[in-house]
């Protein structure tokens, strides 16, 4: 299935607390999000971003997340640990990220989850952002 959209969310965690792939998969399975058929795990995104930088895989990306209702087959869901503080590890993480994920799709476009949602996720203006790394 061909992604035509990357949204970056944000964990809604304590700023400055680690957590990571593993916990979110807990929290997602606690709140029922289907993985009946998947290869991987319950996290509805495809990649988490933990605060040293650290990049973890969730679902595969043949996989359809949970992470943005309505765009979950067509879209690629990378999930920042935090709510509206990240460290400069994760904004680096998130640029070879992003950029790698674009020669794999270069067509996709990049959104904050705040586009589909009423909810202030990922915690700062990702189109601003990806201006100014030069995506």
């Amino acid at each position: 299935m061909t992604k035509d959209e990357i949204i970056v969310h944000c964990a809604q965690t304590p700023n400055g607390v680690d957590f990571g792939i593993l916990d979110i998969d807990k929290w997602h399975e606690e709140r029922g999000f289907n993985s009946r058929g998947l290869k991987s795990m319950f996290c509805g995104y495809n990649y988490v971003i933990r605060i040293n930088g650290v990049i973890e895989r969730g679902r595969g990306l043949s996989e359809v997340g949970a992470h943005t209702k309505g765009h979950n087959g067509r879209s690629i869901g990378i999930c920042l640990i935090g709510t509206n503080e990240f460290t400069p590890a994760q904004f680096k993480a998130l640029e070879w990220l992003l950029k790698d994920l674009k020669k794999l799709y270069p067509n996709a476009t990049i959104h904050g989850h705040y586009e589909f949602s009423n909810k202030a996720c990922p915690g700062f203006e990702v189109e601003k952002w990806v201006e100014t790394v030069k995506l």
